[in-house]
């Protein structure tokens, strides 16, 4: 879905790039990234990422066929700032994988760990705020996730909700990061035993039979008007 919404791009500027894990070996990117650590961990076949912030892009404009950033944007100090700056340096499409708030605390797991679901929704910027921002024609559409979703965000095991019983897996998703240790193991605690009693099966087990699953998880892509 991201590739397309790149609309036949060549040259891609990924903002908040990571370790990489949402560009495609097929395209010429340029990633942007400031934490050294994230940097550190991309893997040999991707192009070293540049030292930058998205507020303050180091391009000129309309410098790359298109511009992407995935699971970043609430993590900019200034996300108004570093959108425009997307916009300014792509002659072409602007895409946004992210979050809707508005449907964050749809997902089964509000019914275990509120507090987590809670902080996810406070930290997503709105939807309607980001296509503001952007500019431009905007289109916005949900994103259906597998149940074999290999990426370790919390609606990844809607069908798989003994993963997110692995400290580990939860480690991943930064939101767990925001609540105390009592919480977690009350939710530990509880998700263990509603599924060694069946409770889990008995009210969200159709999820486990279902190939697709399509929560808060969005692509934002704006094109230039």
């Amino acid at each position: 879905m991201i590739t397309a919404a790149l609309g036949g791009a060549r040259t891609v500027i990924n903002v908040g790039a990571g370790a990489g894990s949402y560009e495609s070996p097929t395209l010429e990117v340029t990633a942007v990234e400031p934490s050294a650590t994230m940097r550190a961990q991309r893997p040999a076949h991707l192009a070293p990422a540049v030292d930058g912030v998205a507020e303050h892009l180091p391009f000129g404009d309309d410098s790359f066929d298109a511009a992407m950033t995935t699971f970043s944007v609430h993590q900019w100090s200034d996300y108004r700032a570093g959108l425009r700056e997307m916009r300014r340096v792509a002659r072409g499409p602007a895409v946004v994988l992210t979050c809707d708030p508005d449907l964050v605390r749809g997902f089964w797991l509000y019914e275990y760990a509120p507090e987590v679901l809670d902080t996810e929704a406070r930290r997503y910027p709105a939807i309607a705020d980001l296509t503001e921002a952007l500019g431009g024609h905007t289109t916005v559409t949900l994103v259906p996730i597998p149940v074999d979703c290999t990426d370790g965000f919390n609606e990844a095991y809607y069908a798989r909700p003994e993963m997110l019983l692995d400290p580990g897996a939860r480690q991943a998703c930064s939101a767990w990061s925001f609540v105390d240790e009592r919480a977690r193991e009350r939710f530990a605690a509880d998700l263990r035993g509603d599924l060694d009693s069946g409770a889990w099966d008995a009210r969200f087990g159709a999820l486990r039979q279902q190939p697709f699953y399509e929560g808060s998880l969005v692509v934002i892509r704006s094109v230039p008007v």
